[in-house]
């Protein structure tokens, strides 16, 4: 049997699939070329590979690739991955007594779901606040605005929160993806510069 097929689907929904995976992939080693390998598949943004549930989840742009075309792309990937050797277990050095207990310990925690959530949420907060951060500058500059209109004071507030939520959103096929084939994208850098077209009409003084 293959490697291939000992990916099982066990969930499939628009823009994110998961798979059971074989415990060869869930190797420390392996475990991160293979994610960092997904992620670089055309319309992938997030990929979370779970070792100690040998879980697979990927979420995906459905306007670039559907579930097929990933599908195959992720075929093809774990089959040059195999040819190339990277699928192979590497020895570990052993750095103390302790250290293999540890990584039992850590690689359970990890596969536990309150874990995953809990990491999940910390990236969340920790972008969340950094965007904040920028907010919140930008608001102390518009105390003088917010006395003398406050209605467009809070609409642009709202604004400055919509397109830091989509650039975070987007960022990593932003990145990874239009900017290195802008023609397949095209449609999508059309909507981003429409977007900042109003952002900055809508400062414009009446």
């Amino acid at each position: 049997m293959t490697i291939q097929k000992e990916f099982v689907l066990r969930h499939h929904d628009d823009g994110h699939v998961r798979f059971q995976i074989p415990a060869q992939i869930c190797d420390a080693t392996v475990a991160k070329v293979v994610a960092d390998s997904i992620l670089a598949l055309d319309g992938v943004y997030r990929v979370n590979l779970y070792r100690g549930q040998r879980k697979l989840s990927i979420r995906y742009q459905e306007s670039i690739c559907d579930f097929k075309v990933l599908a195959r792309q992720l075929f093809d990937l774990i089959t040059e991955l195999e040819k190339q050797g990277a699928l192979q277990p590497r020895p570990v050095e052993k750095s103390g007594r302790l250290s293999p207990w540890k990584d039992k310990v850590k690689a359970k925690m990890d596969g536990l779901k309150l874990t995953r959530w809990a990491k999940e949420k910390y990236g969340n907060t920790k972008e969340t606040l950094q965007a904040a951060k920028i907010i919140t500058k930008m608001g102390l500059k518009k105390q003088n605005g917010l006395l003398k209109d406050p209605e467009k004071t809070i609409i642009d507030f709202l604004n400055d929160v919509l397109v830091l939520y989509l650039i975070r959103l987007h960022w990593t096929a932003i990145t990874q993806q239009w900017i290195l084939k802008p023609l397949k994208h095209r449609y999508e850098w059309m909507a981003l510069f429409y977007m900042v077209f109003l952002l900055v009409r809508s400062r414009k003084p009446k």
